[in-house]
């Protein structure tokens, strides 16, 4: 654990990509080879299921430090993250040990499902012998909260430069579902390792396209799809093997059943690259239907009925074997409408449509989005190959502007990690006649400037407290913007947010001016109907407003939203 503290103490303390890239090389070279295959895990997002929860963590540290669990609870609502408490107020070991990363996340794996008594032995255990850094990453390791700040990108090229490995083989080689407790370090870096024929590609991203679309050239040069509001994945249809990966690298095979007549029609030694959404027919459904089905491992046949899948493919990256990401976007996009107009009629795969015109025309074609179910365009230029993650230039997404809302703060807590002193995380309300409901959180989109100074002000206009969390003065204004609106009868409102974030915090408004439940509903109905919403009415309040009344009291619950 001592070497694999060092390195994260390297990564914190620069903000320069060359010496992360270089402590990273270092490390890949050096460490034990087991540990090397732990750390690529837990930096591609494949961290243990917890064996411990906060509630038993927050108990056995408070006696383990000897002090009373309210103590230990002030402790953390100034502190702010649970991991950095526990490693400060341990006394300090005696004698330390240095168990390997590889021990140590072999153990936490066997602790998962045992009895209470036997998970506080062990953890109190590794605590009572480690150092404080080795201590905090492994309070980090055991409640789930492991971030490193480094991008897979950065871990590739280095682990790339460490085996002498071009990268953009690395990348595709440390792609699928492998498990590091039965992966070997030549596994991921060698030819032929990891999911061998079911290995996906590593995805090519796009970027927000921040400037006009005329800004590109000419609009003959650039392929115009829809950007679909589904799961982004991968058909993989070779000899032996056929899989259907999403972006987050997970296996969901089993959770589409009706793409399985796929593997006998497709040619052998086919990748494509496409979105799952659900189908109504001939156009794709909300993607609340969608989610119905995502959180379920095995569909009912009623669900599969009602809500069924359809692949919207964007692009061919293996046709008879050959990997095609090289050859240019224009011959992808042929090969792939040719290959998919000779298959039968029926299936639940077809070529994503693409948007013609120039860019007058495409940006009318733009505003129409939400009819289709989808976010906005996406911008291909049909030069590119298929790259590897983001890379700027070549691929852009051109979304729709947010849904907005203007809403007035309720609650407020502290932030975790470098804003960890800071008031980041909000409950928001519109008003409902006299009343105000709590509709939806934030904590993105702010300066740290406007969160120090919000912070600042909640400290003096606190009106209760509820742990970490405040319930304040409703008087500041936000305008929150989200993607998506959908019924949700577990929130108080009986509306949740898709990706709500803060844009702006409007100083200019008073709570008075806030917008309504109605309004909020209104666009719940006009977005539940397609072809009713117009693209210029993403703002709440243009809809039908309510009560202009004075607000009333809070509820006292600031989690029941």
């Amino acid at each position: 654990m001592k070497r694999f503290a060092a390195l994260f103490n390297a990564m914190d303390a620069t903000t320069k990509t060359g010496e992360k890239t270089a402590a990273l090389t270092a490390y890949f070279r050096t460490a034990p080879e087991a540990d090397r295959v732990w750390t690529i895990a837990l930096l591609s997002g494949r961290r243990p299921k917890r064996a411990v929860n906060a509630t038993e963590l927050r108990t056995w540290a408070a006696e383990a430090a000897g002090v009373p669990l309210w103590l230990f609870e002030e402790s953390y609502n100034i502190a702010g993250d649970l991991a950095e408490t526990i490693a400060h107020l341990l006394p300090r070991a005696e004698h330390e040990t240095d168990p390997t990363l590889d021990a140590t996340l072999r153990a936490l794996i066997a602790l998962t499902g045992r009895p209470e008594a036997e998970r506080r032995a062990y953890v109190t255990s590794v605590w009572a012998g480690l150092g404080p850094e080795e201590r905090f990453l492994f309070n980090k390791l055991l409640t789930g909260g492991f971030r490193m700040g480094v991008s897979r990108g950065l871990m590739t090229r280095a682990l790339a430069q460490a085996t002498g490995v071009e990268e953009a083989v690395m990348a595709h080689r440390l792609m699928g579902d492998w498990d590091p407790a039965r992966t070997r370090f030549a596994d991921l870096t060698e030819e032929g390792g990891s999911e061998g024929a079911a290995r996906p590609y590593p995805f090519a991203l796009a970027s927000p396209l921040e400037a006009a679309p005329d800004s590109l050239g000419p609009a003959a040069d650039w392929l115009a799809e829809w950007k679909w509001d589904g799961i982004r994945g991968q058909i993989i249809a070779r000899p032996g093997a056929f899989a259907i990966w999403s972006r987050g690298e997970d296996l969901i095979t089993d959770r589409f059943p009706e793409f399985a007549p796929l593997q006998d029609h497709l040619p052998p030694g086919t990748v494509l690259d496409g979105e799952i959404v659900a189908w109504g027919g001939d156009a794709p459904l909300p993607f609340a239907a969608l989610q119905k089905r995502i959180a379920r491992k095995t569909v009912p046949k009623k669900l599969l009925a009602e809500v069924p899948g359809h692949f919207l493919a964007y692009d061919l990256l293996e046709d008879g074997g050959v990997d095609l990401r090289a050859a240019p976007l224009s011959e992808r996009r042929a090969r792939l409408e040719a290959m998919l107009a000779a298959l039968p009629a029926g299936l639940p795969l077809s070529p994503s449509p693409a948007a013609l015109g120039d860019w007058a025309a495409l940006t009318a074609t733009r505003g129409l989005a939400r009819d289709r179910m989808a976010e906005g365009l996406m911008l291909k230029r049909l030069s590119s190959p298929y790259h590897t993650g983001r890379k700027r230039g070549d691929w852009w997404k051109w979304k729709l502007d947010p849904f907005t809302v203007d809403a007035v703060m309720l609650y407020a807590q502290a932030g975790h990690g470098r804003r960890a002193n800071l008031f980041t995380d909000f409950t928001f309300a519109v008003r409902d006649g006299n009343d105000l409901v709590p509709f939806t959180k934030a904590y993105s989109g702010l300066t740290d400037v406007e969160f120090a100074a919000i912070t600042r002000w909640v400290g003096k206009h606190t009106v209760e407290r509820f742990g970490p969390v405040r319930r304040v003065v409703p008087e500041l204004v936000f305008e929150i913007g989200f993607e998506g609106i959908q019924a949700s009868p577990r929130h108080k409102s009986g509306i949740a947010l898709r990706f709500p974030r803060m844009l702006r915090w409007r100083q200019d408004k008073g709570v008075a001016e806030i917008d309504t439940l109605d309004g909020l509903r209104a666009l719940l109905r006009q977005v539940s109907e397609p072809g009713t919403l117009r693209a210029d009415e993403v703002k709440t309040g243009d809809l039908p407003a309510g009560s202009k009344k004075k607000t009333g009291a809070l509820p006292p619950d600031p989690q029941d939203i």
